[in-house]
């Protein structure tokens, strides 16, 4: 793949993903795969990418009057150390693989829409359980190098916690504060990231601006959503198929 058309690549994963709230360190993950990196050459740059992406999805959807702290903090206290505790660990590749699959096709499942479109009179969230999947989400995202909102997401919809705007601004500030955690433990572990990274970096913020614009004001491109979900359950079949 050519430097212009990875950085193409690079936008278009991070405006797809903004869209809906999320970081898109899945899809990077798979870019990375295809430039031959493996879970420790490209588990820093993708946390680093989903806190620049991440962080502008945030802000948009916030602004749009769609993000609920009640929903946001019992997630994020327990995923954060985890997250951080995850990312000091290497698994083995074939475990990696599997996880990241299973990443990706929740990803795919929200983007098709499969999961509908959330509750309109959201329940009240239920903090043991809250607590509980927030460690376990956290722990599983560290250990892949994503922020965890592709797990998240699915869960408060399918729980009936929230909108699925609503959905979108709670995982973008969760994506957030877990690729933080990330980013520090694998640091911590010695992981770098490539200088050509920041120009990836670079591309998919200005992905992550046009992205995150259009799903917090409803104008989200639904026919890119599709495409990309598509993609992403071909990128989980490559990965599960030997």
């Amino acid at each position: 793949m050519s430097p212009a058309l990875l950085l193409l690549a690079f936008a278009a994963v991070a405006l797809l993903y903004a869209s809906v709230g999320h970081g898109g360190a899945s899809g990077y993950l798979v870019l990375g795969a295809l430039m031959g990196l493996g879970q420790t050459e490209m588990r820093l740059p993708a946390l680093l990418m989903n806190l620049v992406v991440s962080g502008i999805a945030f802000a948009q959807f916030h602004r749009s009057g769609h993000f609920r702290w009640t929903v946001f903090w019992p997630f994020a206290l327990t995923s954060i150390p985890m997250a951080w505790l995850g990312s000091t660990m290497v698994l083995d590749p074939y475990v990696f693989e599997c996880l990241l699959a299973v990443a990706l096709l929740l990803a795919a499942a929200r983007l098709l829409g499969v999961l509908g479109p959330g509750a309109v009179d959201a329940r009240p969230v239920v903090l043991p359980i809250a607590l509980l999947l927030g460690a376990i989400v956290g722990l599983v995202s560290g250990l892949i190098g994503i922020g965890g909102g592709i797990f998240l997401s699915p869960l408060l919809i399918l729980l009936r916690w929230s909108s699925a705007h609503t959905a979108a601004a709670v995982s973008a500030l969760f994506i957030l504060v877990n690729s933080a955690a990330g980013a520090v433990g694998a640091g911590m572990r010695g992981e770098t990231v490539p200088h050509e990274a920041w120009y990836w970096m670079a591309a998919a913020a200005v992905g992550a601006l046009a992205g995150a614009w259009t799903g917090a004001q409803r104008l989200g491109p639904v026919w890119l959503q599709r495409v990309l979900g598509g993609v992403l359950m071909l990128a989980c079949l490559k990965l599960i198929m030997p």
